[in-house]
């Protein structure tokens, strides 16, 4: 063990330094200062002589303390109810070198009292004999009593000597050797009633008291005094109490450690009627704390997750990160051949007609940087991430082909995109093809607010060819370009943290998660919490199938050993105790419903009016579906000319043709309302608009549609309010109370007065006072109104000045819906 200094020493023994250094002198250790080291052996010399000092030997202690504790079970009454029954017990022994030792003190004092017990009774003896006439003695006493008597009453046999001595019996030691013997020099029965006339009368209380000691073996003063193993305490405890939002009466009792009982009566004296179940609000619970003398700490709903998540540092030093770049476009427009040019791979090639059917990440190193793809089919995982609130991509690449033009799915992903607020980088695809048009390709995307930079705007145009690689390396340069224009950067060094791009459940495997590492590192046998599910990753897979111990930031990887399949756009982070993160998985479960549930009613039309005043919502989100295209324009045209300074219509995504899998996503991402003019919805989106529940609406007439529209912006304006007088009363006579103060004598004159509405007090047809009535009677009587024609007794709250002629004016606040 390392040397302390002597500063040290004292605080783990909890000593003054100075008087730790004079009692290291009084044991001739050189010591003086608080910073000199001390040694285990000066520690040793110090401790021997403090136990000289304390007049013990430097010796191990002789003595040992056994403890039991035995449970049974009683059965009792009629019900046969169950008793546990605990009995502790206690014994402590020493060594036999003392058990001799306090047995021959034992015996000297026991040989002390009797003799001088002998002594006494002899004394008592002459003292009766003299006073006693002499024919009522039959004998005379014996000078030889004295000396006769302590022989009877000598020390005890002794008894053959024990190994060990029950200490627990305090009583053994102090009581009388000759107790319960017979001794010679015994009063004669006259001399003993002579003793008992003379003696004084005791109350029945001391004799009770008297058997009561002699029945538990004397005087108890003799034994060592026994003390209550608790102290009732100085000062009241003052606690930390933790309130969450909502929390029952028994809750908040168990927190403070006082009983039920106690809050209620403290919330009965404030006006509250509780239960021992009732759920109390936060501000109630921190009354109520105050009230009971104790500190309150206020927790919110996420506390537990707050709390798991917050303890993780992410910082350190900051290198440039990869870009993650998704690649969207129209179906064979050359999405997958263009990422298969860059990869050197095909993987077109063995799948289904060409045609991308799984989601693929992709990390590529070129020599322009490292650069990490997400090939997706359509649009659904860009949007069911985005849905999620995860930003999983840096930078989308828009593939068109120039020999097509703009297509419906080009113009979705242009929506994707701007939604997400990802900034574009245009690929127009097959340049070497001979009905390329790339100007035909500008116009269309500028139509739909893509602008080149060479027309003015801030969008990459690069022409490629997948087939040739020409234009390849320009595009990785514009990608490169957005990257550093973003400023992408990670700590390497940190946990690992990122979003599930996919998952699935695998026959062998089990639960298979593709993860994007947005900062720090994954490593192999990290605990994962991803959005419900959580587990330690039991292996890690990069994109070419091969196990790796460990992934940096912006590498896809998949990952083995969660208890569950995380949703796509589902944030995962690296923790450290597995205990936390199952409770916040838990949690999460817990809060799941509750926050789909208020995500579906937000979007909804009918719900609407209750967003009015609370600026929550300022636009009117909709992805508007209709059979023709002239119907597409004219709707739309009608709807935007719906917008106002206050709320505004804002057609997320529009199109020609049934409502499909990516529509309702988007619908869902946005908190949109899905619209249906004359077309209807797949099999796939009927699923995820029943599953989450989507606002979706069918019109076959613009008029219905429009007027729907236009309520729904109704609810979302600012509500407005009008004053509405509903009784005046005149004040004919003014008395005064020592209790209530002054009390207007009135006659109502106009409407009704009533009790709990808003007042003002008018003089001369002017304001004076603007307030609530603090009573209302009829006679002697509390009521809440008096309607006109009736006479009552009026007591301003907090205003006294009231005076004969004066009205009083009742009011209340109308609310007054407003229409565009």
């Amino acid at each position: 063990m390392a040397e302390s200094t002597v500063k040290e020493f004292a605080d783990s023994v909890g000593r003054p330094v100075e008087r730790l250094l004079e009692q290291m002198s009084e044991a001739g250790l050189p010591h003086k200062k608080a910073d000199q080291p001390v040694s285990e052996q000066d520690k040793q010399t110090l401790l021997d002589h403090l136990k000289e000092s304390h007049g013990g030997k430097a010796a191990e202690p002789g003595k040992i303390t056994l403890k039991r504790r035995t449970t049974t079970k009683l059965k009792a009454g009629a019900g046969k109810k169950t008793v546990n029954i605990e009995v502790r017990k206690k014994r402590t022994y020493v060594k036999t070198a003392e058990v001799d030792q306090a047995a021959e003190e034992e015996k000297k004092k026991a040989e002390e009292e009797a003799k001088l017990q002998a002594e006494k009774e002899a004394k008592r003896q002459a003292d009766a004999k003299r006073k006693a006439d002499a024919p009522k003695a039959k004998a005379p006493v014996s000078t030889e009593a004295p000396a006769a008597a302590p022989a009877p009453a000598a020390a005890p046999k002794e008894a053959p000597a024990k190994k060990f001595r029950d200490e627990n019996n305090p009583g053994a030691a102090n009581k009388p050797a000759g107790k319960g013997k017979k001794t010679s020099a015994k009063p004669e029965y006259g001399e003993r009633k002579k003793e008992k006339e003379n003696a004084p009368r005791r109350g029945k209380k001391e004799m009770r008291s008297a058997k009561k000691s002699s029945r538990r073996g004397g005087n108890r003063d003799n034994g060592p005094k026994r003390e209550h193993a608790f102290e009732k305490p100085a000062a009241p405890i003052v606690r930390e109490v933790a309130i969450p939002e909502a929390i029952t009466v028994a809750d908040l009792a168990d927190k403070m450690a006082v009983k039920a009982a106690e809050v209620i009566k403290v919330m009965f004296k404030m006006g509250a009627m509780v239960t021992i179940n009732q759920v109390i609000d936060q501000e109630t619970a921190q009354i109520v704390v105050e009230e009971m003398g104790h500190k309150f700490k206020l927790l919110n709903d996420n506390a537990l997750e707050d709390d798991v998540l917050d303890n993780i540092s992410y910082d350190g030093q900051e290198v440039t990160r990869a870009p993650v770049v998704t690649v969207m476009g129209h179906v064979d427009h050359g999405k997958t051949s263009l990422l298969d040019y860059i990869r050197r791979a095909k993987v077109a090639s063995g799948e289904s007609g060409g045609i991308t059917q799984h989601i693929g990440a992709y990390h590529v190193e070129t020599g322009h940087g490292m650069i990490t793809f997400l090939d997706t089919p359509g649009h659904a995982a860009f949007t069911a991430m985005r849905a999620r609130g995860a930003k999983a991509t840096d930078v989308v690449i828009l593939v068109v082909a120039a020999d097509d033009g703009v297509m419906p799915q080009t113009e979705e992903a242009i929506h994707h995109a701007k939604a997400a607020g990802v900034p574009i980088v245009v690929a127009v695809n097959k340049i070497d093809k001979e009905q390329a048009d790339p100007d035909r390709v500008k116009t269309e995307l500028a139509a739909k607010d893509v602008i080149p930079e060479d027309w003015g705007g801030d969008v990459q145009f690069i022409h490629v060819s997948a087939k040739s690689g020409e234009g390849i390396d320009a595009l990785l340069d514009a990608v490169l370009l957005q990257s550093e224009i973003l400023e992408l950067k990670a700590v390497p060094e940190a946990p690992g943290k990122g979003v599930v791009v996919e998952a699935r459940l695998d026959k062998g495997r089990g639960p298979v998660s593709t993860v994007l590492i947005q900062n720090g590192t994954l490593r192999k046998g990290d605990m994962v919490l991803a959005g419900l599910n959580y587990g330690r990753v039991r292996a890690l897979i990069d994109e070419n199938g091969k196990p790796i111990d460990e992934a940096g930031p912006a590498i896809p990887v998949e990952i083995l050993g969660l208890d569950g399949t995380p949703d796509a756009g589902d944030e995962f982070t690296v923790v450290q105790d597995e205990r936390k993160a199952r409770e916040v998985a838990l949690f999460r479960q817990g809060k799941y419903r509750d926050v789909k549930l208020a995500r579906q009613q937000a979007a909804k039309l009918e719900n609407m009016f209750e967003n009015m005043g609370k600026g929550e919502v300022a636009n009117l989100n909709i992805v508007l579906k209709t059979d023709v295209r002239g119907s597409l324009e004219a709707i739309t045209a009608a709807l935007l000319d719906l917008s106002t300074d206050e709320v505004k219509v804002n057609i997320i995504s529009s199109g020609v043709g049934g409502i499909a899998e990516t529509d309702a996503n988007l619908a869902l991402a946005s908190s949109a309302i899905l619209v249906g003019f004359n077309v209807r919805a797949d099999a796939t989106a009927r699923t995820i608009v029943e599953r989450e529940e989507i606002d979706l609406r069918y019109y076959s007439v613009i008029y219905e549609l429009i007027d729907h529209v236009k309520m729904a912006m109704t609810g979302m304006l600012a509500p407005e309010f009008k004053e509405e007088i509903v009784g005046i009363a005149e004040v004919r006579d003014v008395f005064r109370s020592p209790k209530l103060g002054a009390i207007a004598g009135c006659m109502v004159v106009e409407g009704t007065v009533f009790r709990n509405k808003k007042i003002r007090v008018l003089r001369d047809n002017v304001v004076i006072y603007e307030g609530e009535l603090e009573s209302l009677r009829r006679f002697k009587d509390d009521v809440n109104e008096v309607r006109n024609g009736v006479e009552c007794g009026i007591g301003v709250k907090n205003y006294n000045d009231v005076k004969e002629g004066d009205k009083i004016e009742v009011f209340d606040k109308v609310k007054v819906e407003r229409t565009l």
